[in-house]
């Protein structure tokens, strides 16, 4: 993907090098214990469950109107020295602005403002709004102060465990957590939050599973947005990426079995399906995959 000449954001912080102790986090201590066990990789996975243990504890994971409640420090010179500490870094921060762009135009088209999520750096171990961050979770989108968290390590995880190799391949991953913030600004993750509550545990799976899924979209919807940076072989790289990354394909990988019902990403047909959907339409309305078959 062509972005060398594009700006970095200034919407990135960096807790790389910190140490961060205890299992609390920006919720309290058992918001952090919780966000330790729930949380998946790649997606916001079990951060609805999260959610939903936030909420019995008498927090408001979504309060404050989309503008956060805790902010990693960032902008200004933070920032750009931030996306300066190795091109992995530069070239995330090229995506984040591009987003950012992207989706403030198609925000504009219906009349809207868009609030750019927060986009934090971490090595190892971090915090988020949402508790202890570790590199096992993968990257994630945490709605309490509206950021995604990364360890660019992962994108060697992405290369060498899941055999996603390439620059489009860490862009989509970033486009999928800026989708969850999309999720966030426009009331989907509340309402899937809520509806989770009152559902059964596989019920509640299959609700994120659409949450997933229409994250997916989202990322392809901001690359069919950016067509003309897109180079020969990216999409390819997006969709082995997606493949990579389903709970079929994951689980059968480590318990050598499928269970449907445990799945709260979606299978590596729908999560390249969807994906498709925005690259062939660019158009977010297509992503609703509440109200057609996921």
């Amino acid at each position: 993907m062509r972005l060398d000449d594009y700006r970095t954001s200034s919407n990135v912080g960096d807790q790389r090098g910190q140490s961060f102790g205890g299992i609390g986090g920006g919720g309290g201590g058992i918001f952090g214990l919780l966000f330790g066990l729930v949380a998946s990789r790649f997606g916001i996975g079990g951060i609805i469950v999260l959610v939903i243990g936030a909420m019995l504890f008498g927090m408001n994971p979504f309060g404050g109107g989309g503008t956060g409640t805790q902010r990693v420090a960032s902008g200004g010179n933070n920032a750009a020295q931030a996306c300066a500490v190795d091109q992995e870094s530069r070239f995330s921060c090229q995506v984040l602005a591009n987003t950012e762009d992207t989706w403030a135009g198609i925000f504009r088209e219906r009349g809207q403002t868009y609030r750019p999520a927060q986009f934090n750096f971490y090595g190892g171990t971090g915090q988020s709004g949402c508790g202890i961050a570790q590199s096992a979770m993968g990257p994630f989108y945490c709605p309490t102060d509206n950021a995604i968290y990364l360890d660019t390590n992962f994108y060697d995880e992405l290369r060498n465990r899941f055999g996603a190799a390439g620059d489009f391949a860490q862009a989509y991953v970033i486009a999928h957590e800026v989708g969850h913030h999309i999720q966030y600004l426009t009331g989907t993750l509340g309402e899937a939050s809520r509806a989770q509550q009152a559902v059964s545990p596989a019920e509640g799976n299959a609700i994120q599973v659409r949450v997933e899924l229409q994250a997916d979209c989202y990322a392809g919807v901001w690359a069919a947005r950016n067509r003309a940076r897109l180079e020969p072989g990216d999409v390819e790289e997006g969709m082995t990426a997606a493949s990579a990354i389903g709970d079929d394909t994951l689980q059968k990988q480590s318990q050598g079995r499928v269970v449907p019902e445990s799945f709260t990403h979606g299978t590596s047909a729908q999560r390249m399906e969807w994906l498709k959907k925005g690259l062939e339409s660019g158009d977010p309305a297509v992503c609703d995959t509440f109200q057609k078959a996921a």
